[in-house]
């Protein structure tokens, strides 16, 4: 008989491959999507500035995609999941910001053209010198970093101290308060922080745009689709990008959005 640890774990990687490689046999083609009159997202109900339950502040994921649903000529109905790997449980269309790296995400999701540009920025406390890069972080300066980040190794190449955070928001209080010189986090995050707390607005910089292991873009991910869905939401983005929707999406956030 298992044990209870062997049996969890069996458990967790069983969830993982069902949401990840659900098979294509049950795919929602467009057309489908049309005549049922919906196209479903994934999404945290408490996660913003990324996503919400409330329907005064849904977050951009949310926003982006009840734009795109529009553009279809359908209606958005969020599917609200903790974590992001129960997608394939509860059987949803989309999954927005998905990272576009080769070999990042299984070959069964099908992917967009990028509409974002995101990456781990540097927020720099008031009245703190920000610099420009990772590497010009200076001997004796405190940096915020998540446990075990991406961010974290990087950070430990430089002469600046590390400070392991286990939550963004938490960092960024530390930030604004002047507990720690800087902080990693994602600029969606710092922007936001900076919306709602314009008193004491932490300095954001793109660090990351000289880092390439701490820079992406983001897409759809299309758990299921035909190559029309894969088209039309490919059209739907062009037309938000160039006509400045998402751009304004972003901003109601306190995101600047960045072309891909």
């Amino acid at each position: 008989m298992m044990c209870s640890a062997t049996a969890r774990a069996f458990v967790a990687a069983f969830a993982w491959a069902l949401a990840l490689f659900s098979p294509l046999l049950s795919a929602k083609t467009l057309e489908e999507i049309r005549t049922l009159g919906e196209i479903t997202v994934c999404a945290n109900p408490n996660a913003l500035p990324y996503a919400s339950d409330k329907e005064e502040s849904p977050g951009f994921q949310v926003e982006i995609a009840r734009a795109i649903a529009q553009r279809l000529g359908v209606r958005l109905r969020p599917q609200w999941i903790v974590p992001r790997i129960r997608a394939g449980i509860v059987d949803c269309d989309l999954l927005m910001d998905t990272i576009l790296v080769r070999g990042v995400q299984p070959p069964s999701l099908r992917l967009s053209v990028p509409y974002h540009r995101s990456g781990v920025a540097l927020a720099f406390a008031p009245g703190r010198e920000p610099v420009s890069s990772y590497e010009e972080l200076k001997r004796g300066s405190r940096v915020g970093v998540l446990h075990n980040s991406l961010a974290s190794l990087i950070v430990s190449r430089t002469p600046a101290t590390m400070v392991p955070f286990g939550f963004e928001d938490d960092m960024l209080e530390a930030v604004a308060k002047g507990e720690v010189d800087a902080g990693a986090v994602s600029a969606a995050a710092a922007g936001y922080f900076n919306l709602k707390n314009p008193a004491r607005q932490v300095t954001v910089v793109h660090a990351e745009d000289s880092q390439p292991e701490l820079r992406w873009t983001v897409g759809v991910g299309m758990r299921r689709a035909d190559d029309a869905l894969v088209e039309n939401i490919n059209r739907a983005l062009s037309a938000l990008l160039s006509d400045g929707t998402l751009a304004a999406i972003y901003a109601r956030y306190g995101v600047t959005h960045r072309n891909p």
